[in-house]
C-alpha cells in the first residue's frame, strides 16, 4: 500500500468535491443480504468502460464525464497504472458507511490496484488482517490517494465504519482496472 496524503492540492479539493456532488449521477442502491434486499448505506456511481457485479447488484458503465478523465489521468500516472473502471461513493455523513470486504472479484485480476481518491471529510478507513485479525486504522483526509497493490486484497479487508462523531459529507472514488472472465 501507499498514501498520498496531499496528492490533490488544498485549493483545489473543494472545487473537485463540489464538481463530482453536482454532476455524478448518484443513486441509491439495494443488496441482497442473508437472502433480504437492503439499501446500501450510501450513495454510488459507477463509470468506464465494463459494467461491474457484487452482491447481487449490476452496475451498468456510464460514459466517462471531464472532471473524472482528468482525475483518472493524475491516479494513472502516481500508480503508474492503467484504469479503465470507478466507482465513486457519497458518504452523506457519519452514518454512510461500506462494510468489511476485499476487492477480489475474478474480474479485477489475482493482485488488483485499486486507487482510492478521496474529496471532503476526513474519516478513518480500517485494514483487518483475513488470517491474524490484526487491525490497522488510516485517517483519509481530503485530497489524499490511497494505493491499495500486490496481495492487499488477498489478505485484508477494509471498510468505512460508522462513527459517533458527526460528519460531513465524503466522496470517494476508487478507480480499478477490469479485465473480462
Amino acid at each position: 500500500m501507499n498514501y498520498f496524503p496531499d496528492f490533490i492540492p488544498v485549493h483545489l479539493q473543494k472545487l473537485y468535491f463540489n464538481q463530482l456532488l453536482a454532476q455524478l449521477n448518484w443513486r441509491q442502491d439495494e443488496i441482497v443480504i442473508y437472502g433480504k434486499r437492503v439499501s446500501i448505506p450510501r450513495l454510488q456511481a459507477w463509470y468506464g468502460e465494463h459494467n461491474y457485479t457484487y452482491s447481487g447488484l449490476t452496475l451498468k458503465s456510464q460514459l466517462w464525464l471531464p472532471v473524472l478523465t482528468d482525475l483518472k489521468l493524475l491516479v494513472e500516472q502516481k500508480a503508474k497504472q492503467p484504469f479503465n473502471v470507478l466507482l465513486a461513493n457519497y458518504y452523506r455523513d457519519q452514518n454512510d458507511t461500506v462494510g468489511w470486504h476485499s476487492d477480489d472479484e475474478p474480474e479485477l485480476g489475482k493482485y488488483p490496484v485499486i486507487a482510492s481518491l478521496s474529496f471532503g471529510e476526513e474519516r478513518n478507513f480500517q485494514f483487518k488482517h483475513k488470517l491474524t485479525g490484526e487491525k490497522l486504522s488510516l485517517p483519509l483526509k481530503s485530497g489524499s490517494l490511497l494505493v491499495m497493490s500486490g496481495e492487499t486484497q488477498a489478505y485484508w479487508q477494509h471498510c468505512l465504519p460508522r462513527t459517533k462523531k458527526q460528519k460531513l459529507a465524503r466522496i470517494n472514488l476508487t478507480f480499478r482496472n477490469i479485465c473480462p472472465v
